[in-house]
């Protein structure tokens, strides 16, 4: 009796569970994990002509490789990371972005490698913030650097390589601008007028969010902060005037300097940039970057330049959608296998044979091998959205003549099964 009693009150327990995913992450179904496969695809043909290659690493990570990188970082290690102690009292964080890696992978092995690299990737990160719009929990963010090289002419590679990505996801030139500044610009701005850490670290928040405020409410923060009226407009210098000119002979337009591009991390040392959508429903920044020359540092190492951005999965879909340029699904299968007679046991080994020799030729298909009526089985076809049916049964055996419907249209043909396969080979 307490045996029966312990299995029901399991059972109860295990209804409770909720078949929603965890707070501020996603399920991707296989609709969404096309997407997915859609967008990495054309993020990977874009930077490869660049001569990029692509490299990964664990998603776990050393808690004190965040916390070194500054107080700012300590913060972001505190209250946005996910950092846990493990089973040998090691701290150990959730990556929450990818340079750091990157950084120390390359200092790793740095007398190996030939310099400069081009290095790319599409890792999973994890922070612990507030999910709206455009930002989750966890996402996947393309990243791409180039290390070892600190010519104006790799600025305006990594420029041309966001703009390549986002011709490659769809957008045209008018979709998107790209806005650059320069840090050293600011860090000009705040020697001038002797402003501590913390007085920058404002200033660079109260930049960040200078187009979100009335321009009276954003000057009267400024005075506050140094002491007198001022307007936080840095002009462009030699080297952002250079830069754009080189950008301009790469035929790339959408180009401009925003004195305003500041970004998050204190890690950048010159060139940053931010790619904003012109669409008025989504008018925001998509992804951004910059040059920081100091990170591998950090790993007792002589400093290497390097150059990079990172680009958000969350915020590369909203982008698409709003502007319709998300492809139709399709199911990697072409053709789906319903049988006539499913307890025949002939004509189950002679669909299995007949789906060999398609998918010999390439041609992906599918069996239903269940026991369900014929009409629900095509209705099981066209609901996973797969192009073709073909029906066999023993009549179609006996006869060898197989009739192949386009499940879209509603038309059929008739093949013999020595046929079939140069059908589809001929059919897009």
């Amino acid at each position: 009796m307490s045996i029966v009693c312990y299995t029901v009150a399991y059972m109860d327990e295990k209804r409770k569970l909720s078949t929603e995913p965890y707070k501020g992450v996603r399920d991707f179904y296989p609709e969404d994990e096309a997407v997915q496969k859609y967008m990495f695809s054309a993020m990977r043909r874009a930077v490869e002509r660049f001569g990029y290659a692509e490299y990964n690493a664990s998603v776990l990570e050393p808690a004190e490789m965040y916390r070194a990188k500054g107080a700012e970082n300590t913060e972001m290690v505190n209250e946005q990371t996910y950092t846990f102690t493990d089973r040998g009292e090691r701290e150990v964080t959730l990556r929450p972005e990818m340079t750091p890696t990157a950084a120390r992978m390359v200092a790793g092995r740095r007398r190996e490698l030939a310099f400069p690299l081009r290095w790319y990737s599409i890792p999973n990160v994890f922070r612990y913030e507030r999910p709206q719009r455009g930002r989750l929990r966890e996402h996947w963010q393309f990243n791409v650097d180039i290390f070892g090289s600190n010519s104006i002419g790799s600025d305006a590679e990594i420029i041309a390589v966001a703009h390549a990505v986002m011709l490659e996801l769809g957008a045209s030139a008018s979709d998107f601008t790209i806005r650059i500044s320069d840090r050293r610009l600011l860090d000009k701005f705040f020697e001038r007028y002797e402003l501590s850490q913390e007085q920058r670290k404002v200033a660079r928040t109260l930049l960040d969010r200078k187009d979100k405020m009335p321009a009276s409410e954003f000057a009267e923060q400024v005075e506050m902060l140094v002491g007198e009226p001022l307007d936080i407009m840095l002009e462009q210098d030699e080297s952002v005037s250079a830069l754009l000119a080189t950008i301009a002979e790469r035929g790339i337009t959408n180009v401009e300097f925003d004195p305003t591009i500041v970004r998050g991390f204190d890690y950048y040392t010159g060139l940053v940039f931010e790619v904003y959508d012109t669409n008025p429903e989504n008018r925001r920044a998509l992804f951004g970057g910059g040059r920081y020359d100091n990170l591998l540092s950090l790993f007792g190492e002589d400093k290497i330049p390097a150059v990079g951005f990172g680009m958000g999965d969350v915020s590369a879909r909203d982008f698409l959608e709003i502007r319709g340029l998300i492809p139709q699904y399709t199911p990697p299968a072409r053709v789906y296998i319903a049988l006539a007679t499913p307890d025949n046991k002939e004509v189950v080994k002679a669909a299995s044979n007949i789906a060999a020799v398609l998918r010999a030729s390439n041609i992906n298909t599918a069996i239903d091998f269940g026991d369900k009526k014929l009409g629900d089985q095509i209705k099981t076809a066209s609901k996973q959205h797969v192009p073709y049916c073909i029906v066999v049964g023993v009549d179609e055996l006996t006869q060898d003549r197989f009739v192949v419907r386009d499940l879209a249209t509603g038309e059929e043909e008739t093949f013999s099964l020595a046929d079939l396969s140069g059908f589809f080979t001929n059919t897009k």
